[in-house]
């Protein structure tokens, strides 16, 4: 499995526009491409300067499956029509880490005695 993370900053009142308007395009579009595992976007304030960063990763199959998402050039980011109104700048690159450990808690069961 491979982690595709993309940087973004945009300015602290922008920032929940900019969240909701992630969960409209960037993470549907990510979802709906075969090969996709799951994305998760973190958001953290920069200290006092006014501005916010994000991370969106999203988790892939393959170096293919990067490919159907994000065109021949996966090392490049996939930007939409509106993000320059929240963005401070654009990233010309994105990362890509293989994944080596990933884990999830076992889930409880419920149990199914039944109480009198």
């Amino acid at each position: 499995m491979i982690a595709r993370i993309w940087r973004g900053v945009t300015a602290t009142d922008r920032a929940c526009g900019f969240a909701r308007y992630m969960r409209r395009t960037g993470v549907p579009a990510c979802l709906a491409t075969r090969g996709n595992r799951g994305v998760v976007v973190l958001r953290r304030r920069l200290g006092k300067s006014g501005r916010v960063e994000f991370l969106f990763v999203s988790l892939w199959d393959s170096a293919a499956a990067i490919r159907r998402f994000a065109g021949p050039r996966p090392e490049r980011p996939v930007y939409f029509a509106a993000d320059r109104k929240y963005l401070t700048s654009l990233a010309r690159t994105v990362r890509h880490f293989d994944v080596v450990v990933r884990r999830e808690p076992a889930r409880k069961r419920r149990s199914r005695t039944r109480r009198p």
